[in-house]
């Protein structure tokens, strides 16, 4: 976190990068809160417009008018094939990663071209980056989970990169740390599934383990029902008292930490706290729509963090 910073590229603002960093703001937890440092808050908007743009593609969601897909090369009639986008995002990527000398061609994609001022300054590596679009790969070819070890082994690609990402940009990654970030990131990406149970479904996703389906006697016709059953509350208690444990887990990796990273961490683990609450209070019904925590209950959890952290350390 010390040196001189080279001059940086600022996150964009044009309309076709407006629609995925806007984004942001409906996450269960602050990705780039005021109290950081500058220099950080910017870091960590160019990683989150980055992993926001590969799930755009991964989803299908990306800005109407196929501006992505041009500006990562890929000709009109391929536009709809996501692994085509994919591939041709991975390969911008390693655009971002070249030497900045002149001798190799700069990232196309403005999100893209963000990411070199933090990938430089913080050393970072490509592995999480390369992670989350493996990810996304995978949701193409890959709807139902068998097994908690299966959702587990793809949320290592999909959500704990994340983790590892800001313990780098922070210059605080060690295992112990990483090992606690990974649970805290699963936890999350749990969380984010029984929040959009009904929305995966509607893309032919379920991210509910098929054997704990069967244990609570869960068919897929009762997850496109208007509201959950009592069997499909029971199975998303389950996920998520799971969800809560691993989100304990991480609590060390909040008080191992100081100043300001230790309330953005915080935020992580409060967030999702804050959304288990949520879920908790809609009786485990996720089938009507995402249950989202009030503002008071999240800046509740996030000092009920701080205070166990603070015990724990």
């Amino acid at each position: 976190m010390t040196g001189t910073r080279q001059t940086r590229t600022a996150v964009p603002g044009d309309p076709d990068t407006r629609h995925t960093l806007d984004k942001a703001a409906a996450e269960n937890f602050p990705v780039a809160p005021f109290f950081l440092p500058r220099a950080w808050r910017d870091d960590l908007m160019a990683l989150y417009g980055y992993a926001r743009l590969v799930d755009d593609i991964g989803d299908g969601d990306l800005a109407p008018g196929g501006a992505d897909a041009r500006l990562l090369g890929v000709a009109p009639e391929d536009a709809p094939d996501r692994i085509v986008l994919l591939d041709a995002l991975e390969a911008d990527l390693r655009r971002a990663f070249a030497p900045a000398d002149g001798t190799a061609q700069g990232p196309r994609h403005p999100l893209l071209a963000a990411l070199r001022a933090p990938v430089r300054d913080r050393s970072l590596t490509i592995e999480p980056f390369l992670g989350l679009i493996e990810a996304n790969r995978q949701d193409q070819r890959v709807r139902r989970y068998e097994s908690y070890e299966d959702l587990l082994a793809y949320c290592e690609l999909s959500a704990n990169p994340v983790g590892n990402l800001v313990l780098q940009v922070s210059g605080t990654l060690t295992p112990e740390r990483l090992r606690r970030s990974d649970a805290v990131c699963t936890a999350l990406q749990i969380i984010e599934h029984l929040q959009d149970v009904s929305e995966d479904l509607a893309r032919d996703r379920i991210y509910l383990p098929a054997e704990d389906m069967r244990r609570f006697h869960v068919s897929e016709n009762d997850l496109a029902a208007p509201s959950g059953n009592a069997s499909v509350r029971a199975l998303v208690a389950y996920q998520a008292d799971r969800a809560r444990r691993l989100l304990d887990e991480g609590v060390p990796l909040v008080g191992s930490v100081h100043g300001r990273l230790r309330l953005l961490l915080a935020g992580f683990v409060g967030g999702g706290r804050a959304a288990l609450a949520a879920i908790g209070a809609a009786g485990h019904d996720v089938l009507p729509g995402p249950p989202r925590p009030a503002k008071a209950r999240l800046l509740q959890e996030v000092g009920a963090v701080l205070r166990r952290a603070r015990k724990e350390r």
